[in-house]
């Protein structure tokens, strides 16, 4: 089966969720199905990102484009004129003529069985009536996510704004999924959403996973008593959010009952509001983009997953776990993944039960550890990557059943 992977990004350097789920499935995948990988190029990626590419794809296409720079002249221009648009700005943002034709052009040429659309963005560059079937594949219910930052947003123009974009994100989602001749969620909870909301007939989920070879405790594991860590990238609204109401309305509580905790925030990009929670004797750091989220993982006695929007699922909750580190989590964070209050993680949403979980497993080493290790068992004994990649592959001949020529091949399922 030849596919055609539709991608907004080349992965490298790979230091996001979405792109380590892709990364991985695809390694996955293209040892048994040959992918050819059209990807749009602002030239924000790794030197060596294309070239890096033969490591998950067969062959690898580009089309040049240029993402206007937040907070410039230019930029507001946009999004003014997105005010008149039928699309959400983060969608319209990434409409290119030059990858509408190259998909076209490779299914003139009879070089595709299979198209799959990662993410809800690359949609909005696919023609109609190509006569192969489509795959979206959906690592968030993306409306959720503006309908949530509508949600919290702390002012009326805010709300105004955040909701325009959830109305336009759902009207435009739910168009591209029913359009789908299949569409693969990375949850349960999505795959309900896709089905009752949108009316969705033909959706699978398939569980998120984790390296549990890379993600190993044994050379990491010097725990640092009162260190509590979150990973993620933080040019991402919702980690952003999570952060600053963490370190507003939770890490005081957490201060005052242990005033030798600290807080490390790892992730690229940090905007200035983020970067300004260092301060002298916060007994917070902010690290910005690190070679290696493992070492930080392996200190950590306490993972944080503070986050009030999202959607999804989320990997670094998987990668805490495989590193043995004690879980903290919101019922968003924790949002799809088959984990269980006070099993595997502790899950609060109030700022004060925020606190006081963590404030527990700093205090109890015993139950922190007995936690870590069956939340490391679920996660080793279930999501590995490879089982992961062939139930995808599987989801994705509901699309293209005709294909099935590999009797090796899982049946598809709802979930494993």
């Amino acid at each position: 089966m030849r596919i055609l992977w539709l991608k907004t990004e080349l992965l490298h350097p790979i230091d996001k969720g979405g792109k380590i789920r892709t990364y991985a499935m695809l390694r996955a995948i293209n040892a048994k199905h040959p992918i050819t990988y059209l990807a749009l190029d602002d030239g924000s990626a790794a030197p060596d990102a294309r070239e890096r590419a033969a490591e998950y794809a067969s062959e690898v296409e580009t089309v040049p484009f240029r993402v206007t720079p937040r907070g410039t002249a230019k930029f507001y221009g946009e999004l003014f004129g997105n005010l008149f648009s039928p699309l959400a700005y983060s969608l319209q943002r990434y409409q290119v003529a030059a990858f509408r034709e190259r998909v076209r052009a490779a299914v003139e040429r009879g070089e595709v069985d299979l198209i799959v659309c990662d993410f809800l963005t690359p949609w909005v560059n696919l023609p109609e009536n190509l006569g192969v079937p489509v795959v979206l594949f959906q690592h968030n219910v993306e409306a959720e996510i503006w309908r949530r930052h509508t949600e919290v947003a702390g002012n009326a123009l805010s709300r105004w704004y955040f909701g325009m974009q959830w109305r336009r994100t759902e009207a435009f989602e739910r168009a591209a999924c029913r359009a789908a001749d299949h569409v693969v969620a990375v949850s349960d909870n999505d795959a309900d959403i896709f089905r009752e909301r949108y009316g969705v007939t033909s959706v699978s989920s398939v569980p998120t996973g984790v390296d549990v070879e890379y993600f190993n405790p044994a050379p990491f594991s010097a725990r640092q008593p009162g260190r509590l860590v979150f990973t993620g990238s933080m040019d991402w609204m919702p980690n952003a959010d999570g952060i600053t109401w963490f370190t507003e309305t939770v890490w005081p509580r957490i201060r005052a009952a242990r005033p030798d905790a600290t807080f490390s925030v790892v992730g690229r990009n940090p905007p200035a509001a983020v970067k300004a929670l260092a301060t002298p004797g916060s007994g917070i750091t902010v690290t910005g983009s690190v070679p290696d989220v493992r070492p930080y993982l392996g200190e950590g006695s306490v993972f944080v997953v503070p986050l009030r929007i999202g959607g999804g699922t989320r990997l670094k909750i998987y990668e805490a776990m495989a590193m043995e580190c004690p879980v903290v989590s919101t019922t968003v964070g924790a949002e799809g993944l088959p984990v269980h209050h006070n099993e595997h993680l502790l899950i609060a949403d109030r700022d004060a039960d925020f606190a006081a979980r963590c404030i527990e497993l700093l205090d109890d080493v015993s139950r922190a550890t007995a936690m870590a290790d069956r939340a490391a068992r679920l996660v080793r004994d279930n999501f590995g990557w490879h089982a992961v990649a062939d139930h995808f592959v599987a989801s994705c001949m509901t699309a293209a059943p005709a294909l099935r020529a590999d009797a090796s091949l899982p049946e598809p399922q709802g979930s494993i």
